[in-house]
């Protein structure tokens, strides 16, 4: 039971920080899922093209799907919490990606900590395992999949490791300071309502992007931007 609330809380909070985080750069008339896909795409075409990530584009050319969370944002003192919503998209055996289904990440941590951060983190997935793991009715990151910070990365402490090791990798440019916590152990939840407001009744990550019975062509622009 208590374990039950912790989840749905944590769900909530996520909901709300994207909320109240998201920027009003996208037009007011676009919805809730529109406007996630627009700055899914800006972010990932910021990220490829920053030379401090000169090394995400030859990940993602060698991904087996993606997970773009445009704005991650953190806050917390003594007792922590993080949130985001994002898109998930996988690549097809003949090399093309999906179309992308919505999906939130969501953590909370008790710890030494203090401040806030803001940051749009892309999540490359590198296995058949991570893909799975995603489209699970619960993904929990660290334990369902290894994860690992990219090898070239604003504002972390990045591996230099290039051999694919791991299942996802995370590349990040963070904005603001944060002291405690990790990504590992952060779970992530499909979003329903903005999977079936998108495409329509039916919709589920797994018929979205493994299945592809559902197509937007709003989203046409961000699978462009991807290698």
């Amino acid at each position: 039971m208590i374990g039950s609330a912790i989840q749905r809380g944590l769900r909530g909070a996520a909901a709300a920080l994207f909320m109240l985080s998201f920027g009003s750069t996208i037009a007011a008339a676009e919805t809730e899922s529109e406007a996630l896909v627009t700055e899914s795409r800006l972010s990932v075409e910021r990220l490829l093209a920053d030379k401090d990530f000169f090394q995400l584009t030859n990940f993602v050319k060698n991904a087996k799907g993606i997970y773009i969370v445009p704005q991650l944002v953190k806050g917390g003192f003594i007792i922590g919490a993080e949130g985001g919503s994002g898109v998930f998209m996988s690549r097809g055996t003949d090399g093309s990606w999906s179309s992308p289904a919505f999906y939130t990440l969501a953590a909370g941590s008790i710890g030494l900590q203090i401040g806030g951060e803001v940051k749009e983190v892309v999540f490359v997935l590198m296995s058949d395992k991570a893909v799975d793991a995603m489209l699970s009715s619960e993904f929990k990151l660290g334990a369902d999949a290894s994860i690992s910070v990219g090898p070239i990365g604003r504002g972390v402490e990045a591996s230099r490791s290039t051999d694919f090791t791991s299942d996802i990798y995370a590349f990040s440019k963070s904005v603001g300071l944060f002291g405690g916590g990790a990504l590992e152990g952060a779970k992530i939840f499909e979003r329903v309502s903005l999977n079936t407001s998108y495409y329509g009744n039916g919709a589920t990550g797994r018929s979205i992007v493994i299945d592809r019975k559902f197509s937007n062509g709003h989203s046409d622009k961000l699978r462009e931007a991807l290698p």
